[in-house]
């Protein structure tokens, strides 16, 4: 690890595909630096993309995901344990942008959660094996893609390139896939953050979408000082699918986290509206999160570097950066 001054900004990335970690960490440090300029941070433009602000890490653990999802598409790639969990977070899911389309009186919205959550009714009692309800989940996720915020927004083709996505959050939370040494794929995971730290040095952590709940319990077990955690497009409070299953229980900030800021966007169908604050725990200084929405114009708004082209992220981040 270096042993350079410099605050280090861990990127840790969350659902989807392989992943090239150099690309990836420009990518997101000129997204970041753009939503710094956009804050007034002009400043730290050049001190993000050439590096001289702080030591950027990209924690990359997509390939430890490749290995079985190599081997077959959606419908064969989901073991039965996992089913009834993502059975789970697909309701919790839609019921929650039905609830947010009923404040807002976005009716066509309504319409088409009412018509996703008719079709979930169809896993219940039914002798189909694996495939039916698979299926029929698949069936409600394409549904609920076509409500009009989440047609522009959404980056999956249908819902069974998002329930394949989706799976990864059940495979982690799992806490099952040993290697030959016994380690569960969750601790690997893990392990891959924590060895990118220096606890010698102080921390920004900026996680998105499944990495928010990685970065979450490694941060528990993180020795350093964490001056910032930013989560964004996080399942983590999407409702009790993810929630009774992250560690520890009950579930608290992290002990060294100085301050957490998450940020969600109505569009992004992995967040819903999530109450983070409501229900976590605070650790001895106080600390909980503090949620903010953002709205991305576009599509694909649950891609990170959309967050992090928003001012009100970026923002935070450059302050602490340039201390």
């Amino acid at each position: 690890m270096s042993s350079s001054g410099r605050t280090q900004l861990l990127f840790v990335h969350g659902i989807g595909g392989l992943r090239d970690a150099e690309r990836e960490c420009r990518t997101w440090l000129e997204a970041l630096a753009d939503g710094a300029r956009k804050a007034g941070h002009a400043d730290a433009v050049s001190g993000l993309t050439q590096g001289w602000l702080s030591e950027a890490r990209f924690v990359d653990y997509s390939d430890l995901f490749s290995d079985r999802e190599a081997q077959g598409g959606a419908e064969n790639d989901i073991p039965g344990e996992q089913v009834e969990f993502l059975e789970a977070l697909v309701r919790d899911a839609v019921d929650e942008i039905a609830r947010e389309a009923e404040r807002e009186g976005d009716r066509q919205t309504l319409r088409v959660a009412d018509d996703a959550r008719d079709q979930l009714q169809r896993t219940g009692g039914q002798s189909q094996g694996l495939l039916g309800p698979v299926r029929v989940l698949a069936n409600a996720l394409t549904t609920i893609l076509q409500a009009p915020g989440l047609r522009r927004a959404a980056q999956w083709a249908n819902g069974w390139s998002l329930l394949g996505h989706l799976a990864q959050v059940s495979r982690y939370l799992n806490r099952a896939e040993c290697d030959s040494r016994g380690r569960t794929l969750d601790a690997r995971i893990r392990e891959r953050l924590l060895r990118q730290t220096d606890p010698g040095r102080p921390l920004v952590v900026v996680a998105h979408s499944l990495g928010t709940v990685v970065s979450f319990e490694a941060l528990h077990e993180y020795t350093g000082s964490v001056e910032l955690l930013v989560t964004l497009g996080s399942p983590l409070a999407t409702g009790a699918a993810v929630r009774q299953r992250i560690r520890p229980v009950p579930a608290r900030t992290p002990e060294l986290v100085a301050r957490w800021l998450n940020f969600w966007d109505r569009d992004d169908i992995v967040v819903a509206r999530p109450r983070l604050q409501q229900w976590m725990l605070p650790n001895t200084s106080g600390v909980v999160p503090t949620t903010d929405r953002v709205d991305s114009d576009g599509i694909w708004v649950h891609t990170a570097t959309k967050y992090l082209r928003q001012p009100a992220v970026a923002g935070p981040v450059a302050e602490v950066l340039k201390r």
